[in-house]
C-alpha cells in the first residue's frame, strides 16, 4: 500500500468563483487559497476585471492570481473534474444530497487522488442559481450562526480550505493500483443532454414538469457515479431507442 501525497491531491482541487462582484474578494480568495496549499482557480464570468484592489488583497498569493482562468460559463470550468460539489445555504424542493465543510473535503480529497474535482462558490449577492447547483452531484453548507449567517465569500472560501487540508494530512491508504474513475462532468452533461432529447421525442416529459423531472434524474445518476464506460453505454443505449423509434415511425 502507498501513501497518497497530499500536495498531489490539494493540486487536483479547483475552487470555482461563479459571477464574482468584487476584485477584492477574487484576491482574498487567492490568499486563503495559498496558504491552505491550493493554487488552482477558476473565474466564470467575473462582473468586474481584476485590479490594484485585487493584487493587494492576494498579498503573497499573486502567483494564484495572475495563473486563475477564465471561463464563460461553469460548465466549461469543471468540463474535466469527476466531482463538483456547490455551495448553498438555500434549501431546494428537490432534495439534494449535502455535505458539511469536513464531509465535502474528505470526499473531495479521496476523489483528487486519482482525478481533478471542483468546489464551486456562487456570487456575494445571490449565491449559485439553480442551474449551477444542477451541475453539482453534491451541495455544501457551513453551518453558521442561524441568528446571522451572512459570510464574507473568501472567509467561506478560507472554512473549505482549511477543511481539504486538514483531510488532505490524514494518512490514506490507496489499496487499489487501479482506482475506479467516475466520468467527468462534461461526459455526464452529455448523457443528461442524450436523456433529456430522448424523453423529450418519446413524449415523456409534460412541459410543466421537464425540469423537475431532469433535476430528479440527475440526482439518481449522480448517485450513482457512473464511469466512463458506463456513460458510453447507456448513451448507446439511448441511441438505438432513438434509432428503432424512427425505424417503426418510417
Amino acid at each position: 500500500m502507498s501513501v497518497l501525497d497530499q500536495d498531489d491531491c490539494l493540486n487536483h482541487v479547483r475552487i470555482v468563483l461563479v459571477g464574482a462582484q468584487h476584485p477584492g474578494n477574487v484576491g482574498g480568495t487567492a490568499r486563503a487559497m495559498k496558504v491552505m496549499g491550493l493554487s488552482d482557480l477558476c473565474l466564470v464570468a467575473p462582473k468586474r476585471a481584476l485590479n490594484d484592489v485585487a493584487t493587494a488583497r492576494a498579498s503573497g498569493a499573486k502567483d494564484v492570481l495572475a495563473n486563475a482562468r477564465t471561463t464563460a460559463t461553469l460548465a466549461e470550468a469543471v468540463a474535466d473534474c469527476t466531482l463538483v460539489i456547490g455551495t448553498s445555504a438555500r434549501e431546494r424542493r428537490t432534495a439534494w444530497p449535502r455535505d458539511d465543510p469536513r464531509q465535502a473535503a474528505e470526499r473531495l480529497v479521496s476523489t483528487a487522488s486519482c482525478a481533478p474535482v471542483a468546489v464551486v462558490f456562487g456570487c456575494e449577492r445571490s449565491g449559485l442559481d439553480n442551474a449551477c447547483l444542477d451541475m453539482c452531484q453534491r451541495h455544501l453548507r457551513i453551518p453558521t450562526n442561524p441568528d446571522y449567517g451572512s459570510l464574507n465569500l473568501s472567509a467561506a472560501v478560507q472554512v473549505v480550505a482549511y477543511e481539504l487540508r486538514m483531510s488532505a494530512l490524514q494518512p490514506t491508504y490507496d489499496e487499489s493500483p487501479t482506482p475506479r474513475r467516475s466520468a467527468t462532468n462534461a461526459e455526464m452533461e452529455g448523457l443528461f443532454w442524450h436523456l433529456e432529447s430522448t424523453l423529450r421525442a418519446a413524449g415523456f416529459f409534460k412541459p410543466s414538469r421537464s425540469g423537475a423531472l431532469m433535476r430528479r434524474l440527475r440526482r439518481l445518476f449522480y448517485r450513482a457515479a457512473p464511469d466512463t464506460a458506463e456513460v458510453n453505454l447507456l448513451r448507446g443505449g439511448l441511441r438505438a431507442l432513438s434509432e428503432a423509434a424512427r425505424g417503426r415511425d418510417s
